[in-house]
Formats: structure tokens, sequence, C-alpha cells
């Protein structure tokens, strides 16, 4: 049975501090953060690393093997803390090799007619923009890197199935409706791309066509990632911060309704004010001229 590995504050050892590119200092000094820690793991063996190509028919990519001989996987975690409680909010995760599996159809449905991951793929031509999605199918091999806490999967990809090429791989991001994502070229690149965006939630979903969801919002503009676009957050501000400007409300209504008051006044009072004066004298002069028509 594997021993659980220590929960160490993040500063609190050199090798972890150049883990994290520094990244531990910024959050300890940013208001309200808490509990800023490190699953400590010993590096991999290579014969893990030569029994995990053996089984899977793929060669390691060189940053992905030189990131498990460092540490056999990557969890740092921080909270924050709002009134009396404390939440815990960032998480970033890497999986370690054992955990480094191959995403493949549940033998929960086993039966001939049950749906699969394949029976998902779409002929639609990639985009020239954007490299050709993975397939579910033998076309590509999927390895599953963060499980992003039910939120998607940050997967590494072998473009052209087995046998896998080191220099054949992409990391993707699989949301929650099964659809793709391209992040990095590179394991290297998303990992910054990890400790940049401070492991706030959802911020995989900041590169997809519809971006991340209010509530994450939110919590990006409290704590800016470091590299994160923040033109984003000030672009579309009215439409996720929660400002209520009651003056503005009511004085938007007031205009519409002033209007409606005035309008049937103002005719009234103006051609038709001189009009009740003139009236009393003819009534005498009227009165007063039949009786001599007579």
């Amino acid at each position: 049975m594997e021993e659980t590995p220590p929960l160490l504050q993040a500063g609190s050892k050199p090798h972890l501090e150049k883990l994290t590119l520094g990244v531990t200092r910024i959050l300890e000094s940013s208001p309200g953060v808490t509990e800023v820690s490190i699953i400590e793991k010993l590096p991999a063996e290579r014969h893990m690393i030569s029994s995990w190509e053996q089984k899977n028919n793929c060669v390691m990519p060189e940053d992905v093997r030189n990131f498990y001989l460092m540490t056999n996987g990557f969890h740092m975690t921080w909270s924050v803390k709002l009134d009396e409680h404390i939440i815990p909010l960032g998480s970033m995760v890497i999986n370690g090799i054992s955990k480094l599996t191959q995403l493949i159809q549940s033998s929960l449905y086993a039966l001939p007619t049950a749906p699969t991951l394949a029976d998902l793929e779409d002929d639609d031509e990639a985009n020239e923009d954007q490299p050709e999605k993975p397939h579910f199918d033998c076309r590509s091999v999927i390895f599953e890197l963060d499980s992003c806490n039910g939120n998607g999967k940050v997967c590494l990809v072998y473009k052209h199935g087995k046998p896998g090429l080191a220099h054949d791989t992409e990391i993707w991001f699989l949301d929650r409706a099964l659809y793709w994502h391209f992040l990095t070229d590179t394991f290297t690149a998303y990992y910054r791309l990890l400790i940049t965006h401070l492991g706030l939630p959802q911020w995989q979903y900041a590169f997809t066509s519809y971006g991340i969801s209010p509530q994450a919002k939110q919590w990006f503009s409290m704590y800016k990632p470091i590299t994160y676009n923040t033109g984003l957050l000030t672009e579309e501000a009215d439409s996720f911060v929660n400002k209520l400007d009651p003056s503005k409300v009511f004085k938007s209504k007031n205009k519409i309704l002033i209007p409606k008051k005035k309008v049937p006044v103002q005719p009234a009072s103006g051609p038709k004010g001189p009009g009740p004066v003139a009236p009393p004298t003819p009534k005498p002069s009227s009165s007063s001229g039949n009786p001599t028509r007579k």
C-alpha cells in the first residue's frame, strides 16, 4: 500500500520553489489567500518510465520524461478566506506515471449496441487556424494528465496512433461536452500555462470559443493570472461583475415615464391657455347682443 506523501508549505524547500517557478510567493502575498501547499512526491525511477513506454507502445516526450525524473506527479493547492470560512480555490495537478492512463471506452457498457467514444467522431474538416483534432478511435492515442476536478480532461495526445513517437505529441483539453480544444504543442508550454494561471477553477475554458463561466470570471477578476489577457476581463466587465447602480436603474425609468406625463399637459396649457380667457368676455357680449337683435 502506497504511503501518503507529506503535505508541505509551498516555500518550505528550495527545489519546490523552483518547481513552481516562484508563483508561491505571488499567491502568499495576494489578499485573502491562505493554505498554499504542495504534496511532495519523489522522483520517478527510470525503469518506471521504460515500463510505461513498453506497456503503451509509446515513447515519452523528452520534457515529460525530465519532469517525471524530477517529481512523479504534481499537486499544488491554495484556498481563500472569506469572513470566517476557508474555501478551497486553486488546484494544479499533473498525474503521476501510475495514473497517466489511456483514455479508452469504459467496460461498463459491454453490449454490442452500446455507444462508444468512436461514435462521437465527426467528419468536419480541420480548421486552418488550428491543428487536426484528436480522434477517439485508433487514429490517436490519448493519456489523461489532469481530470480538472470534473470540469474536463487535459490530455497528452499522440496524433497518429501507435507506435507513439515522442515528437508527435500535443496537449489538448477535452471539455464536458466531449469537444476538443488545443492548448499547447509541448508539455513544457502547458506546464507554464498551468502555473501562470494559478490553478484557478475552469482556467482551461479560457482557451475555448465559449470561454470561462461567469462565476470563474469573478475569481479571475480577483486573482488575475500572470499571463492572462486581462483585456478579456475589462471588455466584458459589465457582463459578469455584480454591479448594480440604483440611480441608473431608476433614472432610466423616469426618463420614460416623465415624457408620457408631460406630453398631454403641455398641449393643454400651451394653445388653450389664452382661449379660456377670451370666452368669458364674449359670453356676456353675446347674451346682451341677442336682445338687441330682436
